[in-house]
C-alpha cells in the first residue's frame, strides 16, 4: 500500500508488542500521525467469568505497551465497549483516514472486522489488515492441487520448503517511530475493578508483556537445545513457556521463527522439535481458515454421530475430570495446575483430553469449552486442534483406537512422581510406584502414607481397561460410516 495519509490509528489486539508488528509497521510508514488504540471488546469480555486471568494480563502487558509508546512521543488509547462500535468511533474521533490492524482468522473477529470495515468506509475511513500472528497464513502454504493440507507431516515439509529469511524479517519499527501522535484521549489503562473484574493472580513464572516475553526467551534459549528432551516431562523445566505471548503477540512469531530456525541449521535437535511445534501453531491457524465449521463441529464429520454419556452420571464425571478428582493422578494434579495457575503442560494436555473423551466417553466439546475458559494461553485454532486430535476427530489426529493409558503415560513421565506430589501433597507419602495408582497399594502403605481412599484421595471413577473396551465399541459406528 503505496497511499500517504495525514493521520492513521494503529488497532492493537493480539499484537501487544511494540517492535515487529506488522501493522504498526505499515501505519506508520504510511502516515505523518500514527494515534494507537486498543478496545477492551465488551463483545468477548461480558462472557468471562469476573475472576479471568487473561484480563488481567491483557492489562498489565497494555500498561507496558503504553509506557513504551509513550517513552517515543505516542501513547495508547485504550476504551471498553463493543469494538465494531469504538473502532468506527475513535477514528471519526481522531479524524483519520485509514485504520491499520492485523490479520484475525477467528470466525467471530473475521465477522467484526467485516462490520468495522463497513462503518468505517461510510465515513470515507479505510481498514487495512496484515498477517502478524503467524509465519504462513491462509493460502500460502497450499497442496501441488492448490488445495489445504489435512496431514501435518506434507505440510512441515512444504512449510519447511517454502521458507526463506524474508519470511522470517523483521519490521524495522525504530525507523519510524518518530511518526507516533500523542493524543489527549491516552488517558492510561483502567484497572480490573474498573471494568468489572477482580484482581486476580497471574503465575509470577510465566510473566506479563513484552518483558515477561523476553524475559522468557532469553532463559529458553540456554536450554532450547535440551527441549527435544525434556518437554514431556511436566516435573521439569523443558517448555518455553511463551505460549501466552504468542497469543498476545508479546513476542514475535517471527523471531521465534527464525532463532529455532538458525539453531536447525546448526544441527540443534532441540530446536528443530520446537520449530516443529511453532509450525503445528501454522497449521491449526490454516485449518481454522479453510474449515471454519470445525470450530463448533468435528473435522471429520463422521465424528459427529459418536454417542457421548450424557445425563447425571456424566455430569458427575464431568465435574470431578474439572476439579481434578478422578482418583487418576496425573489427571487430577494436571487439572489442578490449569485451575491453580491458567496454565498446563502441553503432555498432560493430551493425557486429560484423551481421559475425558476416551476413558470418561465425554464429547471433547465439554473439554474444549472447560480449556477455553481456564487456559491463560487459550487459542481457538490451537485448542480446538487438540481437542480434536485426542478425540480422533480432527486433522491429521491419533487413531480412534490408540487411547491414551494415564497409568503408564505417569510412570512413563512422571516416574518419580515429583510433578503429582507438586499439586497432590496428600499422595507425597506414598513410594514412587504407589503414587500413579494407589487404589493399586496395600492398606498398610496407604495408611502410613496417611492416604485415604474415598476420603483425602477418590477412588478411580472409572476402570481404565473397562472404559477402553467401550470406547472401541463407541467409535464403531466411525469405522462403519467409514465403509463404502
Amino acid at each position: 500500500m503505496e497511499k500517504r495519509y495525514s493521520r492513521a490509528l494503529a488497532w492493537f489486539r493480539r499484537d501487544l508488542r511494540l517492535d515487529d508488528q506488522a501493522a504498526l509497521y505499515q501505519a506508520l510508514k504510511s502516515a505523518d500521525q500514527v494515534f494507537c488504540g486498543f478496545i477492551l471488546d465488551r463483545d468477548i469480555l461480558d462472557a468471562l467469568p469476573r475472576t479471568d486471568r487473561r484480563v488481567a494480563f491483557i492489562l498489565e502487558s497494555l500498561k507496558e505497551l503504553d509506557q513504551a509508546l509513550r517513552r517515543h512521543g505516542g501513547g495508547l488509547i485504550v476504551r471498553y465497549g463493543a469494538a465494531a462500535d469504538e473502532i468506527p468511533r475513535l477514528a471519526a474521533e481522531l479524524g483519520v483516514q485509514a485504520v491499520f490492524c492485523n490479520h484475525d482468522d477467528e470466525p467471530a473477529a473475521l465477522a467484526r472486522d467485516t462490520l468495522v470495515a463497513e462503518r468505517l468506509t461510510s465515513f470515507g475511513t479505510q481498514l487495512y489488515s496484515y498477517k502478524d500472528h503467524v509465519v504462513f497464513e491462509r493460502r500460502e502454504v497450499m497442496t501441488a492441487s492448490g488445495g489445504p493440507y489435512g496431514v501435518f507431516t506434507p505440510y512441515k515439509n512444504a512449510w519447511l520448503r517454502k521458507l526463506e529469511p524474508f519470511y522470517l524479517k523483521a519490521y524495522p519499527i525504530e525507523r519510524y517511530l518518530e511518526a507516533l501522535a500523542a493524543s489527549s484521549l491516552a488517558q492510561g489503562v483502567p484497572g480490573l475493578e474498573a471494568i468489572g473484574f477482580e484482581p486476580t493472580p497471574l503465575p509470577a513464572h510465566l510473566g506479563t508483556g513484552m518483558s515477561g516475553a523476553a524475559s522468557l526467551l532469553d532463559d529458553f534459549l540456554d536450554r532450547m537445545d535440551r527441549y527435544d528432551q525434556a518437554r514431556d516431562f511436566p516435573a521439569l523445566k523443558g517448555p518455553s513457556y511463551l505460549s501466552v505471548h504468542l497469543r498476545f503477540g508479546t513476542v514475535s512469531i517471527r523471531r521465534l521463527a527464525r532463532l529455532a530456525h538458525e539453531r536447525l541449521q546448526a544441527g540443534d535437535r532441540g530446536a528443530e522439535v520446537w520449530l516443529s511445534e511453532l509450525i503445528w501453531r501454522d497449521f491449526y491457524h490454516q485449518v481454522m481458515h479453510h474449515h471454519p465449521h470445525a470450530m463448533t463441529a468435528a473435522f471429520r464429520p463422521e465424528y459427529d454421530a459418536i454417542q457421548w454419556e450424557q445425563g447425571e452420571h456424566a455430569d458427575r464425571l464431568f465435574n470431578a475430570w474439572c476439579e481434578g478428582a478422578t482418583g487418576y493422578p496425573l489427571v487430577d494434579a494436571a487439572m489442578r495446575q490449569l485451575n491453580r495457575t491458567g496454565y498446563m503442560h502441553n503432555r498432560l494436555r493430551m493425557v486429560t483430553a484423551s481421559f475425558l473423551c476416551k476413558d470418561l466417553g465425554l464429547d471433547w466439546r465439554r473439554g474444549e469449552a472447560y480449556f477455553a475458559r481456564q487456559l491463560l494461553d487459550f487459542d481457538l485454532a490451537a485448542n480446538n486442534g487438540g481437542w480434536q486430535w485426542a478425540s480422533s476427530s480432527g486433522c491429521d489426529a491419533q487413531p480412534y483406537f490408540r487411547i491414551f493409558n494415564p497409568l503408564s503415560q505417569s510412570e512413563k513421565f512422571d516416574a518419580d512422581g515429583r510433578f503429582i506430589r507438586r499439586y497432590l501433597p496428600q499422595l507425597s507419602g506414598l513410594s514412587n510406584k504407589a503414587i500413579h495408582a494407589p487404589w493399586l497399594a496395600s492398606p498398610l502403605e496407604l495408611e502410613a502414607a496417611g492416604v485415604r481412599l474415598g476420603d483425602n484421595y477418590p477412588s478411580p471413577v472409572v476402570d481404565h481397561a473397562l472404559a477402553r473396551e467401550r470406547t472401541l465399541a463407541r467409535y464403531a459406528v466411525v469405522k462403519s460410516r467409514a465403509l463404502p
